[in-house]
């Protein structure tokens, strides 16, 4: 799974690694590494202008802001815009708005909107459009993860055309990365229901692409929107061949069925080396912008213990993981900021694989080890993981994970499930004991506030582990009230303090984004968002081989 914090920041992103977006390791390493140069190529190939993407599932639907899931982030952030978004060096930049005021000590921004920006059947866009959206952001009704950031806005107008400004009643230091949601139209949605109007799967955006067609589990397809503000894209259509078999997906890659995908850690070390692949194809790899997690469903008795969790954390090794999952193409994760930024703290309590010191958390709690059984008043201590089906990984993860719990004597089941279903019958649910999954992070640390605020613990939220700290809640409520950034990051250090022992995840790795795409396909730079982050750019030369 991917869950997304932010629609737009998806564009930013080198996508489809494995089910996972990925965060970034360390400010030290966030380009992405050309691994192997092009070969020779000539010849001309001016016919070919489509783009077929690998995707490892299929979206949940296609209205910007009402999911999250990164399969439907990836497509809706090409035909839908934000009024900012993040560039390629992380940065945020204009998009619908041409640039912005903040005043008043933080409490107002007004957003000086583009004038030259069409809809996608042909109607102009305007301030109505982003009011609209605010609205319909904070309607009670609507089914989106996302309502927190815009309930906290005061007030909000359209000054004529093309002026829109938001008032909030204190100072809120994530307020300008919260309006690159995107931006929905007003005069198709108005009045609409979000569950059933075609719009769900027949989308009306401002973006570089436009929907053209949807074959559900099958592939999804968009074509070049001419009238982008920012100019058409080069390649005329992109295809997303929904593939969730990665074994299958990368044999399609090399019967020239798919132009572009993600390569798990056996395909990118064993399987892509031979010549004939290399004067094909161009490999890149980099830090993921994502981070890999066990979570724990906090509602069930069986986790409610932090020294059990605790214990758990400690019957993972992350070491044998990383070698034998990610076959060396990853790196641990401690907590879910973004290392190497101003505001991750390194000085939190870790976990290393001490089975031994599991044991004796557990029988504090109760729990027993005989006869290679662990059991407390006679019931054994077993569970089910949950995990989506196509990322070999993670399910490796997940039989690791299987063994070392077993060492313990906890009996764990593995569960693969197809993702739309995993996301919207379980874990949106919360029909679940744990799950394997991976979450996006932006390079803005509140957004960690929408996984760990008890305040998220609603329908379709973010905080699907049920976790509550007060003092957690306190913490992101004066870090996004300041705009002093040693008193956040002060925050933001004791907030991963705390995460860090009361353990609801255990986290596991940071992985490796390995994307490969067809050397006839230029315009490619990479950068600390990897090589995904603007496909607008990317261009066809032709070749022979």
């Amino acid at each position: 799974m991917i869950l997304k914090n932010k629609t737009k920041f998806i564009r930013v992103l080198s996508t489809f690694s494995a089910l996972c977006l990925s965060i970034i390791a360390s400010a030290t390493v966030l380009s992405g590494c050309r691994v192997y140069k092009e070969q020779g190529k000539t010849g001309i190939n001016a016919l070919k202008n489509t783009l077929i993407i690998g995707l490892p599932a299929d979206a949940t639907n296609l209205i910007g802001n009402m999911a999250a899931d990164a399969p439907t982030a990836e497509i809706t952030s090409q035909i839908y815009d934000g009024l900012i978004r993040y560039n390629r060096n992380l940065k945020i930049v204009s998009d619908l708005a041409k640039s912005w005021k903040i005043s008043d000590g933080g409490k107002i921004i007004t957003f000086y909107l583009r004038r030259n920006v069409y809809w996608q059947n042909g109607q102009k866009f305007t301030a109505k459009d982003v009011l609209f959206t605010y609205r319909l952001m904070v309607n009670p009704k609507t089914p989106t993860p996302y309502a927190a950031e815009y309930l906290r806005v005061y007030k909000a107008k359209a000054i004529g055309k093309y002026i829109f400004r938001v008032v909030y009643k204190k100072p809120y230091a994530p307020a300008l990365s919260s309006w690159g949601l995107s931006i929905l139209p007003e005069k198709l949605l108005k009045g609409k229901n979000l569950m059933t109007t075609k719009l769900r799967s027949r989308p009306v955006g401002t973006g570089p692409y436009e929907f053209y067609k949807w074959i559900h589990g099958y592939e999804i397809i968009l074509k070049a929107n001419p009238h982008y503000f920012m100019g058409a894209p080069h390649i005329k259509r992109l295809i997303y061949r929904i593939v969730p078999d990665s074994s299958a997906m990368f044999l399609m890659l090399k019967s020239n069925g798919i132009d572009y995908m993600g390569l798990n850690p056996i395909q990118f070390k064993y399987e892509s080396d031979s010549k004939k692949f290399l004067s094909r194809y161009v490999k890149y790899i980099h830090p993921s912008l994502s981070f890999t997690f066990l979570g724990y469903n906090l509602l069930d008795p069986l986790f409610k213990s932090i020294k059990v969790r605790q214990a758990l954390s400690y019957a993972v090794n992350k070491k044998e993981i990383i070698k034998g999952a990610l076959l060396g193409l990853g790196m641990p994760s401690y907590g879910s900021f973004m290392p190497g930024t101003y505001f991750y703290n390194r000085n939190i309590k870790k976990y290393p694989y001490n089975p031994h010191k599991a044991l004796m958390l557990l029988s504090e709690k109760g729990w027993h080890l005989k006869n290679g059984i662990l059991r407390r008043n006679g019931a054994p201590f077993k569970f089910t993981i949950l995990t989506p089906q196509g990322n070999l990984e993670r399910l490796s993860a997940a039989e690791i994970m299987q063994q070392n719990f077993r060492k313990i004597g906890i009996k764990v089941d593995i569960r693969v499930m197809e993702w739309t279903s995993l996301i919207s019958e379980f874990i949106m649910k919360k029909r679940f004991q744990a799950v394997l999954l991976g979450f996006t992070i932006t390079p803005d640390p509140y957004d960690n506030a929408s996984i760990f605020m008890s305040s998220d613990i609603v329908p379709n939220g973010l905080n699907f582990t049920s976790f509550k700290d007060a003092e957690i809640d306190n913490l992101f409520r004066k870090a996004r009230s300041t705009f002093n950034l040693k008193k956040q990051r002060k925050y933001y250090f004791k907030i991963q303090r705390i995460i860090a022992i009361e353990a609801p995840y255990t986290f596991l790795y940071i992985p490796y984004a390995m994307p490969v795409v067809m050397a006839d396909i230029h315009g490619i730079k990479p950068a600390p968002a990897g090589i995904g982050y603007d496909i607008r750019n990317w261009y066809y030369t032709g070749f022979t081989y």
